[in-house]
């Protein structure tokens, strides 16, 4: 295996990173094979802060909660909220107990501080709501959407009343249940309720695009992204409740899929409004199918990152992270003849690669896999070096 590769590592900074792929992308994604590592989060934003400062990128999304990053974007935009209550309330995953994500919500706003609202630095959530136990209810986005548009259209062009979608929603807790994660029975997804919401929900979003030039025309567009977000999430999240109610063999890569998707969706949004950077799992981002065995099941689906690759093309970079030791969680030195032994033997705590150039150069003598003892560590699987615009390489990972 080929043990010199000096000539493709770079330090990990904006202007190395920015070299890698052909063109300038619209979507510029930092992956992380592990979650809930603060030295992971100061990597990204350490890193961040430098592609918003030298490159004039204009959003920073992250893993979490659509709908609860509302809160977050507006604290950083300079809203009157808390920073604890933004914390608490404006991610999910437990992520806003990380202080990474602390760092970065305050180094945002403070950024923003003396900047009028057009050059404002912008927070996103991109994942759905959704949780490992279940999914939210769809109430607050499709009510959300209602109201935008009974407040602006005449009211003969809705489909329905508010009314009809409370009763039709009934109580949060039968979209909630975790036990619909394991029993399809449990979910109220394929309910006639269910079904009908499904269709209103469709009819309101047709509705809000049938209405643009009125909405573009007397508000900002702003409310238009706001309003169409919420209409991406309450189809979404319908779609999800209709694969937790389905008993078939397909059920777990479908749930799984609807997630990337809704990821993808939002992405996808985000580029149209501006250069944006990404956070997230490796598995998100990557440009190929997601694989892994769930109940001794295996599992494959695209993930957000292949979704959105397919519309962007070079639009969209993928920059992976693999790590070296992680032995608070029982990850020791990397075997040499892995992918990440190859790099753990170089000088530097941490490095940017060219994945491409190290794929070329290894040719068919790839190294072997990396098994890891924990299950919330993924190594980078060296045959996907190709598809990835770069790799972020971090010897040993700290505990904070």
């Amino acid at each position: 295996m080929v043990t010199d590769v000096t000539h493709l590592v770079r330090p990990v900074d904006a202007a190395a990173v920015m070299a890698l792929p052909p063109d300038r992308p619209r979507l510029l994604a930092l992956g992380e094979p592990t979650h809930d590592e603060d030295a992971l989060l100061d990597l990204r934003n350490d890193l961040f802060r430098q592609l918003v400062e030298e490159e004039g990128y204009g959003t920073i999304a992250i893993e979490t909660d659509c709908l609860r990053g509302l809160l977050v974007d507006d604290y950083v935009t300079g809203g009157g909220a808390a920073l604890d209550e933004v914390m608490e309330h404006g991610f999910s995953h437990g992520w806003g107990a990380h202080r990474g994500n602390r760092d970065l919500v305050r180094w945002m706003r403070a950024h923003n501080a003396a900047r009028p609202a057009p050059e404002r630095l912008r927070f996103a959530g991109f994942d759905g709501p959704l949780e490992i136990t279940g999914a939210a209810s769809p109430r607050q986005a499709l009510t959300a959407l209602h109201g935008h548009l009974s407040d602006r259209v005449d009211a003969a062009l809705l489909p329905c009343a508010a009314e009809t979608l409370d009763r039709l929603l009934g109580t949060d807790d039968r979209w909630t249940d975790p036990a619909a994660m394991t029993d399809p029975s449990r979910s109220a997804g394929r309910s006639t309720e269910a079904d009908r919401l499904r269709l209103l929900a469709d009819e309101l979003v047709a509705l809000l695009d049938a209405q643009a030039p009125h909405l573009l025309a007397t508000g900002p567009r702003s409310d238009w992204d706001r309003a169409r977000l919420y209409g991406r999430t309450a189809l979404g999240l319908l779609r999800y409740h209709h694969w937790m109610a389905d008993a078939s063999p397909a059920r777990l890569a479908r749930l799984a899929g609807e997630r990337d998707r809704m990821m993808a969706d939002n992405l996808l949004a985000l580029a149209a409004r501006g250069p944006a950077l990404v956070h997230a799992h490796n598995a998100h981002l990557q440009r190929h199918k997601t694989t892994m065995r769930m109940g001794g099941v295996p599992l494959e689906w695209w993930s957000a990152g292949a979704l959105v690759d397919a519309r962007l093309g070079q639009g969209y970079a993928f920059v992976a992270t693999a790590l070296g030791t992680l032995r608070h969680r029982g990850v020791d030195a990397p075997p040499p003849d892995t992918l990440e032994g190859l790099l753990y033997a170089r000088p530097e705590e941490r490095c940017l690669v060219d994945a491409p150039g190290l794929a070329a150069v290894l040719g068919e003598g790839r190294p072997a896999p990396r098994v890891s003892p924990w299950f919330g560590y993924a190594p980078f699987d060296p045959a996907h070096l190709a598809a990835a615009d770069g790799l972020v390489f971090v010897k040993d990972v700290r505990k904070g």
